[in-house]
């Protein structure tokens, strides 16, 4: 597998015949949910199809965020802060949280306008973030030879490290007592009277009072069989990271040709700062105008393109009997690859802009499938059609830094518990209510 190297995680030798939960999917949320009920002292076992946090889990830029954030899940993300500053300390391992700082470049007057409204809607959670002058930019980061009319700095915000964090997560879940279950895809369900009472593992049943979907880009497929509808597809992201390079910043960085963040090992991982893939496949007409408000957005940064993907979607989606080998078992981890043409580019464009860049050297580059809703924010709500089962999914490339929050929130969910937040904003019925599928507040 070509994609970056993440923390190995071995799984439990043999499967529980009972737990309270099973948590579906091994990605940063569903090992935070994991370790979130353990610690409440629930039996959990979380049932991962291929690796720990290999998929978009360990293949994301790394930042953790306020800044910039769609206003829905300010809540979310300032209780995720809270959880990332204790981390590292809370499981006694390390995930490379640094609080350094991001920074949004504004290459024109717009862009400064919006970077000052969220600033503004920060200033209501009273998290201090700083709107600088193109003078600032240039004083900060003299070398930065980049024509802009400004930059947003919120210093609160910062990065960890993806192919650290969610396996040193699921670890600790299972120093709670937690069951974690590696190569162990879950083909289905088991109902008892249309509610939840087990899973259906490659390895065996699992019987339980609660089962939560935390499948990533996979939800979808997994949900359809239940007759429930989760709004879904995919765009490739494609990444690339340095050696370690002397010079550059702290913060990261978010410019309209490349994104950057410093790595704890000195190098930095690289993007494309708005360009991604998107292939089209069987869902792409079935959710067109839903993803209409997207659409008029993003359509300059998406390049939409025909490949296999359509077909393997279609076999994928195949509903098979769950005595047969499921289309989870069949691609243990989605590893699709990079578009070398927009990373290269990333650093090309970085390298023309700021000469430190010039000496660096490409280490690896890969791929990742971000699973975007059409609104962009995530799922994480209760199944109306299915009691017992709960969903947590479709974070849109937003997943990394919110997983700790979200996978308390889902905990509450399941347990009972007031919420840590208002889950309103990302309930799944929004799709079908009659809600105004809207972006970010610009956007609105």
């Amino acid at each position: 597998m070509p994609g970056p190297y993440v923390v190995p995680v071995a799984s439990d030798e043999k499967i529980p015949p009972r737990v309270d939960v099973v948590v579906i999917g091994g990605g940063i949320v569903g090992a935070s949910t994991a370790l979130e009920l353990a610690e409440r002292g629930h039996s959990v076992a979380l049932c991962e199809k291929g690796g720990i946090a290999c998929e978009q889990s360990s293949r994301n830029w790394g930042w953790v965020r306020l800044s910039r954030r769609d206003i829905r899940e300010l809540p979310l993300m300032l209780e995720a802060q809270k959880i990332w500053s204790g981390l590292s300390q809370r499981i006694g391992r390390e995930t490379g949280y640094r609080q350094t700082g991001i920074v949004f470049t504004a290459p024109s007057e717009s862009v400064q306008a919006q970077n000052a409204r969220y600033r503004d809607e920060l200033q209501h959670y009273q998290v201090p973030s700083n709107l600088l002058s193109a003078a600032d930019v240039k004083a900060k980061y003299p070398e930065l030879d980049l024509p802009l009319q400004g930059a947003l700095l919120t210093p609160s915000d910062g990065r960890a490290e993806p192919q650290l964090a969610g396996p040193a997560i699921a670890l600790a879940a299972r120093d709670r007592g937690a069951n974690i279950l590696v190569e162990c895809a879950v083909r289905g369900l088991e109902l008892s009277a249309g509610r939840v009472s087990g899973v259906v593992t490659e390895h065996g049943p699992i019987a339980c009072d609660s089962v939560v979907l935390a499948g990533g880009a996979w939800s979808n497929f997994f949900a359809r069989r239940y007759g429930i509808d989760i709004p879904q597809l995919n765009v490739t992201a494609s990444v690339l990271r340095t050696n370690p390079l002397e010079g550059g910043p702290e913060e990261a960085m978010w410019c309209e040709d490349f994104a950057l963040r410093k790595r704890l090992d000195g190098g930095y991982t690289i993007a494309s700062g708005h360009e991604n893939v998107v292939d089209i496949v069987p869902r792409s007409f079935k959710y067109m105008f839903r993803y209409l408000p997207a659409l008029r957005s993003d359509w300059k940064s998406l390049n939409f393109r025909i490949s296999g993907q359509f077909f393997k979607d279609m076999l994928d989606a195949k509903q098979r009997p769950l005595d047969e080998a499921s289309a989870f078992e069949y691609t243990r981890v989605l590893d699709p690859v990079p578009s070398k043409k927009l990373s290269d580019g990333a650093l090309k464009a970085l390298a023309k802009h700021w000469p430190v860049f010039r000496q660096a050297t490409i280490a690896q580059r890969w791929g990742g499938l971000i699973d975007v809703t059409p609104d962009a924010i995530p799922v994480i709500d209760a199944a109306a059609k299915v009691p017992g089962l709960f969903i947590a999914t479709g974070f849109s490339g937003h997943g990394f830094g919110i997983g700790p929050a979200a996978g308390r929130l889902m905990a509450d969910l399941v347990t009972g518990k007031p919420p840590v937040v208002d889950p309103k904003a990302f309930r799944l019925s929004r799709f079908s209510d009659g809600t105004r599928i809207v972006l970010s507040p610009e956007h609105a």
